[in-house]
This record gives C-alpha cells, structure tokens and sequence, in this order.
C-alpha cells in the first residue's frame, strides 16, 4: 500500500491513538487527514481537516461518505471500553454502547467507505482490534465481546473486499498508554509505537499486525495452550474477587 500522497480518513482520531495515527499519517506523506470526532477539533496544519464523525450516527456517517469522496486509506480507530464484568449490575447499559461503538460503528463506516475505496482504486481498510479480540477476561467482558465481533467482520470484511482490491487490516494491541486505559495498572505501548507500526504494515500490505509485544506474547500463549492460558485468567479473576 502506498501512503505517501493518499488521502485518509482517521475515526476518534482527535485524541489518544486516534491522534498518533494522524501524525504518522502524515509522517508518511500523507496528503490530507480527514479527523473524525463527535465533537470538531481545531487544527493548525492545513493537511487536517477536521469533520463531525460519530460512528454511531447514521446521519453522520451518511453525511461523511457524501462528502469525502477522495478517501483512500481508512482507519477505523473510534471506541468505548468499560471495566465490567457481564455480571455487573450496569453491564447491558455498557455493553450496549460498546457493541454500538466498537462493532456497529466500525462496520457501518466500513460499508460506508467501501465502494468510496474502490473508485479510488482499492486503498486500505484499517481495523483497531485488541489482544481482547482473541480471549475472555471478565474485567473486560463486554469490550472483549465487542472487539471479538469487530476482529470477526474484520476477516469476513477483508474477503469480501479483496477482488476491489482494498487491504484489510486488523490491528492488535495490548494496553496503550491512552486515557482510555489509564485506569489499569502496568506497562503500557506507546500510542506512537501503535502507530507506527500500523503504518510499517499498511507498507507491508500486511493483513495483520502485532503492534506491541504483549500481542506476539499473548498469540503465542494462546497457540500454545489454550486451557493453561485460561487456567491463568480465571486465578487472576478468583484473585481479584476475594
């Protein structure tokens, strides 16, 4: 995939990750960034444009893929995560907006932009996952739920996709040092590490990128032994829970 001289499209990408895709975008050469945000940020460099973008809006989204007709990278990096187990008494309330956001907004934007990516001549489709998309842990239940979904339409996305020539990427991560997971204890990636390493992939034409070390370890563990590896979450849950 080519980056220098696209055009992108970065979802939630007025904070966090979101903001470090930007920069890497551009970085790369990216010509224009379009900034997707519930709310509009303002911006000092004339190759961001900032839109109104809230991928649970069907008016927005409708609105986004009228107007931006040039896009040829798209980033799906918009989400919602709660620390909750399913048991949890506000846990319909949260996995709802997590499904809403995490899952929903991703594929509706995707199906948005899909036919937007082929006129353009198959671009790519960037999908922000988690190593949560791969295994359950009840301190994250729902989210883990919601990013499984997205990892799921992620695959089935990339094959639809293929004969209009548009890579699909999934990206995994661990924890990332974002306001998203500040409440969680521990080392955390670098949102520009993420980034970057996203951008490396979009270059590799790769289909999926470990994008820290905990994913590598965390594939790895599972491939391994999947009943050893939930063995180990269900003592850290029995621990937490005393």
């Amino acid at each position: 995939m080519q980056i220098e001289g696209s055009i992108a499209l970065v979802t939630g990408g007025n904070r966090g990750l979101g903001k470090a895709f930007v920069q890497a975008l551009l970085d790369a050469g990216t010509r224009k960034v379009y900034v997707g945000a519930r709310r509009l940020i303002e911006a000092d460099d004339p190759r961001i444009q900032p839109i109104k973008l809230d991928v649970t809006s069907k008016e927005d989204i409708q609105a986004a893929a009228q107007a931006y007709q040039d896009v040829n990278i798209l980033i799906n990096n918009a989400g919602v995560a709660y620390v909750n187990s399913h048991a949890a008494p506000t846990s319909i309330d949260e996995a709802r907006q997590e499904i809403e956001t995490n899952y929903l907004g991703t594929l509706a934007i995707s199906l948005a932009f899909a036919p937007i990516l082929k006129q353009n001549g198959g671009g790519a489709l960037v999908n922000m996952l988690s190593v949560a998309s791969w295994y359950s842990n009840p301190v994250l239940g729902s989210y883990g739920a919601s990013k499984a979904a997205a990892w799921s339409i992620t695959n089935s996305i990339r094959m639809e996709l293929r004969a209009q020539g548009t890579l699909v990427t999934g990206i995994h991560a661990g924890f990332i040092d974002t306001e998203m997971a500040s409440s969680f204890p521990g080392p955390k990636a670098l949102p520009q590490d993420i980034a970057q390493a996203t951008i490396e992939g979009l270059l590799a034409d790769r289909e999926e990128v470990l994008a820290d070390k905990v994913s590598h370890e965390i594939k790895a563990a599972l491939a391994a032994d999947l009943s050893a590896f939930y063995r180990r979450i269900q003592q850290q849950w029995d621990s937490s829970t005393r």
